[in-house]
């Protein structure tokens, strides 16, 4: 599906498809915004080409695992980011690749699929104004893409503080799993903000032509789109850093466990050991055997048995071990 929006030099918007492309090669004041829901078909990479995108830029647009980046052209700048189709609460992530060309007179917004963030400046009446600015609307855009994926993780700090009370609990089966899920979930949203990151910065300390660069009247809203994108990945590392450290915590307090119950388990062994070997050398068929023959034989040997429990139970509390 192809939709477009043309606001003409008088502040008047029109809304059509392709037909609108023509009206606004005719007037050189105008600015138009094309958005392409969809696959990239081969008419569409035609029109794209005639509207002098970069065919590797178009190429990149249609991969789906390509990773963000933010490249500079002669004719406009192309921002490829890794948009959210879906994310539950569980931060099971469906991501939607979105690639926007951007130049003085036109915004180009292409995906495969429904994209919230772009449809919530398409319709809102009071984003539109934006429009005017196509390089602030574009930005505008990744910010408000940042903000979607900033709300998931700020109602995830909720669920981290519930799996820490659980462990705490000692439930440790189902948290545990949970933990080593959520920690994996985290390391691949990670791994696509680092890369909005780098896109950000860029955008920021470098920036180009045609979404602006040093002190500009962009500047502003190029800081906000870089300080959003930090904040998304420094906020990830610290949860995926905060499930690592409840899960080696539960690892450490179950190995403590286990060392105290071998600690016991020795103790009783070492208690054992002396026992054994004097019932072992009584129990042995010999004839001659002089304290078999002693009528308190028996009562001695148990006396001593007794005395060595008792003795190395007292030594093993001495230095501690119980």
């Amino acid at each position: 599906m192809m939709k477009t929006r043309l606001l003409s030099a008088q502040g008047q918007y029109q809304y059509g498809d392709q037909g609108l492309i023509e009206q606004w090669r005719e007037q050189g004041d105008s600015i138009l915004w094309l958005d392409i829901e969809g696959e990239l078909t081969a008419d569409i990479q035609a029109l794209l080409l005639s509207l002098k995108c970069d065919p590797l830029a178009i190429s990149d647009c249609s991969r789906v695992r390509h990773p963000p980046k933010v490249e500079e052209f002669d004719h406009d700048t192309f921002i490829l980011f890794r948009g959210m189709s879906r994310m539950d609460e569980d931060l099971n992530l469906h991501p939607m690749p979105v690639g926007m060309w951007v130049s003085e007179r036109l915004l180009i917004t292409a995906h495969p699929g429904h994209a919230v963030s772009v449809q919530h400046f398409w319709d809102q009446e009071e984003q539109q104004l934006l429009l005017k600015t196509p390089n602030i609307l574009a930005m505008r855009i990744l910010h408000y893409v940042g903000g979607r994926y900033l709300d998931k993780l700020m109602e995830f700090e909720d669920t981290l503080a519930g799996l820490e009370d659980a462990l705490l609990a000692d439930e440790t089966d189902t948290v545990m799993r949970e933990l080593v899920v959520y920690r994996s979930r985290l390391r691949k949203l990670h791994r696509i903000f680092s890369y909005h990151r780098a896109l950000a910065e860029q955008i920021l300390h470098g920036g180009t032509v045609h979404l602006g660069s040093g002190k500009d009247k962009t500047h502003h809203v190029r800081r906000d789109l870089f300080d959003r994108c930090e904040r998304l990945h420094s906020l990830c590392h610290m949860y995926y850093e905060i499930c690592g450290d409840l899960v080696e915590s539960h690892i450490s307090i179950t190995s403590h466990h286990l060392n105290n119950t071998i600690k016991i388990l020795t103790i009783i062994t070492a208690v054992f050991i002396p026992l054994s070997f004097i019932a072992g050398l009584y129990g042995m068929n010999f004839q001659h055997m002089p304290e078999l023959g002693w009528h308190y034989g028996y009562f001695a040997v148990l006396g001593v048995m007794l005395t060595l429990a008792v003795g190395m139970l007292a030594l093993f509390r001495k230095i501690r071990w119980l």
